[in-house]
């Protein structure tokens, strides 16, 4: 009996996400104005796309506890519960967005996801295992024809011209080949590294801009050198951050910012969010208390220094630990925030909090214009 209701339970919340009672699919969506939401990146954005991929189990997060806190199953979200495009989502009045490889999914009214963890805005990151942003943007161009077919070619470019692009990429592109020695990382300098990803990043925004695109949310500046994996990096050093990578981040932040400058001189119509979340979240892991939690630096889910070992759900088929209360925690897993982080960050880059979007649009007025 307790299984059977489980099993209705799972596929009503599944069906509301995909019919919420307050509107209908369809046309009704656009007749109301409402601003659809795309979006594109990595495993800070992915609600399920890896669930569909034929990928390793390192690159995705359909095992127990993930999900636990909020959807209480997993939902291949690398996090307790709910991620930053599920809040903004809250936020704009839409439903959950659904992972564009979900079988049956092609009801494009509310916008779609493209998000594949261990995705990157170079080709080369996680090769074969994941889908890079280059390819992401293949499947919106298979959306944008739908929608040219459904409602004729004006009215889809007006709608996805209405519509807001969040992207969250790069953070592979520095974290990986760090760990791995990636020959591409080494035979270039930082400098030429980062204009490779961030050109890359500029391309696809320009490949969206021409199908109709103007109002785009960028998440940048996420202290990767910090995280429980990059703390137990270098037995040498232990616990601390990793220089290499924050100097990585920063500087692709830097460039992202000068881009988005440059492009907003030269395409017309272009608007931007561009949040930096490097001092909130730094202050996050530093100083937890002061943000209502008890634990920065150590993961709730993983197994040794840090819980930094990526085996939280049976990863490499290794045994984990978890937390007795993951509210408690800033990291749920060795490289992923918790669900409450999600949420704080969200509500900075939605409000528009000074330190996060500074002289750029925060995400309510880019839903509103």
């Amino acid at each position: 009996m307790a299984s059977s209701r489980l099993h209705i339970f799972v596929l009503a919340f599944c069906a509301s996400l995909l019919f919420p009672s307050n509107c209908s699919h369809g046309d009704s969506g656009l007749q109301e104005k409402r601003a659809a939401l795309f979006v594109f990146g990595d495993s800070l954005f992915d609600v399920g796309n890896n669930n569909y991929i034929n990928t390793t189990i390192s690159f995705k997060a359909n095992n127990w506890p993930y999900g636990e806190t909020f959807f209480k199953y997993p939902t291949g979200r690398a996090s307790d519960g709910r991620l930053i495009p599920d809040f903004i989502a809250e936020y704009a009045k839409l439903p959950f967005i659904p992972p564009y490889l979900q079988p049956g999914f092609n009801n494009y009214t509310y916008g779609v996801n493209f998000a594949s963890a261990g995705g990157g805005a170079l080709s080369e990151t996680h090769q074969g295992f994941v889908k890079d942003l280059k390819t992401q943007v293949s499947y919106f161009k298979n959306v944008e024809k739908q929608l040219r077919h459904k409602l004729g070619d004006a009215r889809a470019y007006t709608f996805l011209s209405e519509a807001v692009y969040l992207i969250s990429i790069g953070s592979n592109d520095y974290y990986t080949p760090v760990l791995t020695n990636s020959s591409l990382f080494a035979s270039h300098s930082h400098e030429e590294y980062v204009g490779m990803v961030v050109g890359n990043l500029t391309d696809v925004i320009k490949e969206i801009y021409k199908k109709g695109g103007r109002k785009f949310g960028f998440a940048n500046g996420v202290p990767l050198g910090c995280i429980p994996s990059m703390r137990i990096l270098k037995p040498e050093n232990i616990g601390a951050c990793s220089e290499e990578v924050t100097a990585l981040v920063k500087l692709h932040s830097r460039v992202v910012a000068k881009g988005l400058l440059k492009l907003k001189s030269q395409l017309h119509g272009f608007r931007y969010s561009n949040a930096n979340f490097y001092t909130p979240l730094t202050d996050t892991i530093n100083n937890p208390s002061k943000y209502g939690f008890k634990e920065g630096k150590m993961a709730c889910c993983g197994s040794g220094l840090y819980r930094g070992i990526m085996s939280c759900g049976g990863k490499r088929g290794s045994e984990f630990q978890l937390c007795d209360n993951v509210t408690e925690y800033v990291f749920f897993d060795s490289s992923h925030p918790t669900e409450r982080v999600y949420q704080q960050i969200s509500k900075l880059w939605w409000s528009g909090s000074p330190n996060v979007t500074k002289t750029s649009n925060n995400l309510k007025e880019l839903f509103e214009v």
